[in-house]
């Protein structure tokens, strides 16, 4: 384990029974009170993709803006915000991916991305794979490329880097569980 990943994993709280009854959550929110760390968080992603001659960031609603905007910033590229169903006020393109309790729709601006650019997408967590999934499914439908995924935890337990649609997309995650 890195140096980030541990003091990740020791600023990272856990929430029982959240949302749920039997959930564990891994609230990041202690994470965001340590600026140093979001600093050492946003610098290891901006080293890690230097050399992929990425054209934008894309952030999925919500924590994943937390972390994408300052990497766009810090690599010196535009920001594209990925949300939730009727949150973007000009015409979108949407993707849906399953919830364990149904399905979920993702919606980018159309104009968000050109064909031929090459996005990075930013999230704080891969899970099932879903999101990330429909994430890149926008980006494609425009005629980009996604280049490659990064996280700053992930749930391995759940199979989520297994569940990717695209075998070719390279998964990057900080922490593992």
């Amino acid at each position: 384990m890195t140096a980030i990943a541990d003091k990740i994993s020791k600023t990272i709280r856990d929430v029982y029974d959240f949302p749920v009854k039997g959930i564990i959550f891994k609230d990041i929110t202690p994470v965001l009170k340590d600026i140093a760390l979001v600093n050492s968080i946003i610098d290891l992603f901006a080293s890690k993709f230097e050399s992929y001659k990425i054209d934008k960031i894309a952030a999925i609603e919500s924590r994943g803006f937390l972390f994408g905007m300052p990497l766009a910033i810090k690599m010196g590229v535009p920001f594209v915000p990925i949300r939730k169903k009727g949150k973007l006020p000009a015409e979108t393109v949407s993707a849906a991916y399953a919830l364990e309790y149904g399905l979920a729709v993702i919606e980018m601006h159309k104009d968000a991305v050109s064909k031929g650019e090459r996005v990075l997408v930013i999230d704080d967590l891969l899970a099932t794979g879903g999101t990330v999934n429909a994430a890149a499914e926008l980006i494609e439908k425009l005629g980009a490329d996604c280049a490659a995924a990064a996280f700053v935890t992930e749930l391995s337990f759940l199979n989520g880097r297994t569940n990717i649609n695209n075998k070719n997309l390279e998964i990057f995650s900080i922490l593992t569980y």
